[in-house]
């Protein structure tokens, strides 16, 4: 009897230290951080912050915990015993808060607009991305001279629901959407495109064109889907680097 009640006490002791439940918030230098990644990376345990900053994960002594986020540089924190004591306030620094800073900054001086030169470059960059992936670009059933825009159109049309309640449609981002938006947005200014997209100056115009002819969905215009635009926006970046390149030296190799 006394053997089990020892070996009861112990087993208590060890699953109390072992799962315990590390609560906390999490702030940068300005406000709170909602939906930040909070992942105990030694039990493989995933949760997110909410709106107000705070997270509630299990975990235990000596577990890794790591916050991540693309705005955000990650922080990884090993555990005490003194951490499962109280709620804890975890600070993270930002990557991309300088951005804002370009705003006050005077303006460069404006390249010279070649209206001319800018469309054959903006269709050679459209006709060798539809080379490389024409899938994106017609369905599998291929159209014949058929229109990106119209094919979408009749599409939605042919699957519309006839309720009195109508989903927004949400046609592609146009070339006007995406100069507003780098025009106006303190976060998706002309330095984003320049500095950390690295597009060219000169070329930041052919690649709003070019954003607009993939067909990013202007829903991811709203602020809430600002981290889904901008993952967009480096990948068809990336695209665009390349490309400007291949035809550049092909540019440079017929001359």
């Amino acid at each position: 009897m006394r053997f089990s009640l020892i070996f009861l006490l112990f087993f208590s002791f060890y699953f109390n230290l072992s799962a315990q439940t590390l609560s906390g918030k999490v702030y940068d230098t300005k406000s709170v951080v909602k939906d930040m990644k909070v992942i105990n990376k030694t039990q493989n345990i995933l949760t997110i912050t909410n709106k107000d900053g705070d997270f509630s994960i299990q975990a235990k002594v000596n577990d890794t915990i790591s916050f991540q986020s693309i705005f955000y540089h990650p922080l990884e924190v090993v555990l005490k015993q003194s951490h499962f004591d109280d709620i804890n306030v975890f600070e993270v620094e930002e990557i991309v808060s300088e951005l804002d800073e370009v705003e006050i900054q005077s303006e460069p001086e404006q390249p010279v607009f070649e209206e001319e030169t800018y469309n054959t470059d903006l269709q050679n960059l459209i006709k060798e991305d539809i080379k490389r992936n024409p899938h994106l670009y017609m369905p599998e059933e291929a159209y014949y001279g058929g229109n990106l825009l119209a094919i979408i159109d009749l599409v939605a049309k042919l699957f519309k629901k006839k309720n009195k309640y109508k989903e927004p449609v949400y046609h592609p981002v146009t070339y006007k959407q995406m100069d507003s938006l780098f025009s106006e947005s303190s976060f998706f200014n002309k330095s984003l495109v320049t500095e950390n997209l690295k597009i060219p100056e000169d070329k930041a115009n052919l690649f709003y064109d070019f954003c607009s002819a993939k067909g990013i969905s202007s829903e991811l215009l709203k602020d809430e889907n600002k981290m889904e635009l901008l993952e967009e926006l480096v990948v068809n970046s990336q695209l665009f680097l390349i490309l400007l390149e291949e035809y550049g030296e092909e540019a440079t190799a017929k001359d």
